[in-house]
């Protein structure tokens, strides 16, 4: 019998060291530290423990227990399980101590054949009926852009042995991993669970409504990939291209919230006060990001985040920390896997607010040649730190949390 309660805890233990990691990083640099360490290779452990570690089990988890967990499954599951917590530890045991190269590329190798082996062993095993729904075609698309995101990291071999690590290549081979994991398999998973929820409780799109929903979404982050490419300043096509994509992306968000408000005394029922007001936040996160995927169409915005790290840096921080860690904890806290209480949501809020806040600011600094205050560094290493402990204060109340999972299919 599979404890999913104890692979979310085990998700949420992830993201609470790759919280404790954005800390030394940033501690790292305002104060010396006894132990030596590498920065550059603990930036590749933090972002890898928060991605594959952190989003990743929690999504893969949250699908195997509302779609498989019923079909006797167990057994096989457990086997992929293990072997993708195999890649991740030694991930964690390998980056920090030789940032890319032979142990970590195997580990990093094992994890993409493990993905690919989810992926096959939930499309096969979805009941037949279950796959007519709105919310497993989004599902099935995410995991196939989670895939199709795997051809970014393939590609670094290559690049690096003929072009080397300052070709241009380099750089969108590890933006194309990354819009793809965000937009497409992160953020498309999300809404598809959301999706399932409503499902659940009888609230279903029209086909009509889905389908134009499907492809405005798919279209808009399948083009919107070329705003990734806008650094190098390229021909005028692609960025009309990326322009298009961050349109559709936006006309998607509207028909979702469309959709949803046409329901919104049905939702009212479904979710608590304090979940719904998480989720108009992660609306309104989302909608902020949308409009500066659109913003950064325009050649001199485009250039700017590619010359000021700092507006990348608050960008990603926006998506990852904002829209898909605060989804996930959405969808946790629904199916009880999770207690996200007021305070510890309150506390999470505050560390996103002002971090975020000082990263934007400093990208403004640079923008506009201001003096950056005495001390920046130290408030963001502090106000890093409310990070860690929202999620700490998470882990400690979930295990105190008495209420069995939700588990009830279509």
């Amino acid at each position: 019998m599979i404890s999913i309660k104890a692979h979310i805890n085990g998700s949420l233990g992830y993201f609470l060291l790759a919280a404790l990691l954005g800390v030394l990083l940033r501690t790292y640099v305002v104060s010396p530290i006894p132990i030596p360490i590498n920065y550059r290779y603990i930036v590749h452990t933090h972002s890898h423990i928060a991605l594959l570690g952190w989003v990743y089990i929690g999504l893969t988890s949250l699908l195997f227990h509302i779609y498989l967990s019923n079909r006797n499954l167990d057994r096989r599951y457990k086997r992929i399980f293990w072997f993708t917590q195999l890649s991740l530890v030694g991930m964690l045991l390998s980056f920090p101590f030789q940032g890319y190269a032979l142990f970590s590329i195997i580990f990093s190798t094992l994890f993409l054949v493990a993905s690919y082996w989810f992926t096959g062993f939930f499309i096969k095993n979805v009941p037949s009926y279950i796959k007519k729904t709105h919310s497993y075609r989004c599902i099935v698309v995410a995991l196939w852009f989670m895939v199709g995101s795997s051809v970014g990291p393939w590609a670094l071999g290559p690049i690096m042995t003929l072009l080397g690590p300052e070709s241009i290549w380099y750089k969108l081979a590890i933006y194309f991993y990354l819009h793809f994991q965000y937009n497409g398999w992160m953020i498309l998973a999300l809404i598809g669970l959301c999706l399932y929820i409503l499902e659940k409780h009888g609230i279903t799109m029209t086909q009509k409504t889905f389908k134009a929903f499907l492809w405005t979404v798919v279209s808009g982050m399948v083009l919107s990939v070329f705003l990734s490419a806008l650094w190098i300043e390229p021909s005028w096509i692609l960025y009309f291209m990326g322009g298009a994509g961050a349109i559709l992306q936006l006309l998607a968000l509207w028909l979702l919230i469309q959709f949803c408000y046409s329901n919104r005394s049905t939702l009212y029922s479904i979710f608590t006060k304090s979940q719904f007001r998480v989720l108009l936040v992660i609306t309104l996160l989302l909608g902020v990001k949308m409009i500066l995927q659109l913003l950064s169409t325009l050649p001199y915005f485009a250039n700017l985040a590619a010359t000021i790290l700092d507006f990348t840096i608050g960008y990603l921080h926006w998506t990852f920390l904002g829209v898909i860690s605060m989804g996930l904890f959405f969808v946790l806290e629904y199916f009880r896997l999770i207690k996200l209480t007021k305070l510890s949501f309150a506390i999470y809020l505050m560390g996103f607010v002002f971090t975020e806040t000082l990263i934007f600011y400093k990208g403004v600094v640079a923008w506009m040649r201001w003096p950056l205050w005495d001390g920046y560094l130290t408030y963001l290493a502090v106000g890093s730190g409310l990070i860690p402990l929202a999620i700490l204060l998470m882990l400690w109340q979930s295990n105190k949390y008495k209420k069995k999972p939700i588990v009830k299919q279509i």
